[in-house]
């Protein structure tokens, strides 16, 4: 599956565009530290996928996220994401200094909910992720390192966000496994209101 569903209408994106360590609790879960810029990794659009599995290879871990939809160079459609890692492949590539795509990239490692018409401004965009009904991961855009007109204004110098590519806007505190059988519920927010949400039960 490389498609997504904006409006009721299937759309298929070029890329998936992703930043990383844009919130500071993350950061700080992750035993990291910020970066210097804005970090920016990509999945291919191969990456898509409509299921959740526990385990490909190795067990994967949830990343629950804000995602964009762009369309004629603006923000056109939001909606939930999950950023799927192997984390232990992703930890051993960071220790050798090498990339991530084996990690990040891989086929299934990225699944949204519906897509649907941004509100007209982005700043109350939220983001909460609950699996078994337990509340999981809670973000919203005043807690980003980098709001989304601020990472958009960064990746423009130096990549062509074409029509129905998704920029994933990185996670909150509250990543871990995903464990077969488990219910993800992800849904997206302007301040109180519920604009669009998806639902998985991971294999």
């Amino acid at each position: 599956m490389t498609s997504v569903v904006f409006n009721g209408q299937v759309v298929q994106p070029r890329k998936v565009v992703c930043v990383g360590k844009n919130y500071t609790a993350h950061i700080e879960e992750m035993a990291s530290v910020p970066a210097e810029n804005m970090v920016v990794f990509m999945k291919p659009a191969t990456s898509i996928g409509n299921e959740l599995f526990a385990e490909l290879d190795e067990p994967l871990h949830y990343e629950g996220e804000i995602c964009l939809l762009m369309q004629q160079g603006h923000v056109a459609g939001v909606g939930f994401g999950l950023d799927l890692t192997k984390r232990e492949t992703q930890t051993k590539l960071k220790a050798a200094g090498l990339p991530w795509e084996r990690s990040k990239a891989f086929t299934g490692s990225a699944i949204f909910s519906e897509f649907v018409t941004a509100p007209d401004t982005l700043t109350q965009l939220g983001v909460e992720l609950r699996v078994d009904d337990v509340l999981r991961q809670k973000g919203d855009v005043s807690l980003m390192l980098y709001p989304p007109e601020v990472m958009l204004a960064e990746l423009r110098h130096f990549l062509i966000l074409e029509d129905f590519d998704i920029v994933m806007t990185g996670t909150p505190a509250g990543v871990g496994a995903v464990r077969a059988g488990e219910r993800f519920h992800g849904r997206i927010l302007d301040g109180e209101r519920e604009l669009v949400s998806g639902a998985w039960v991971a294999q």
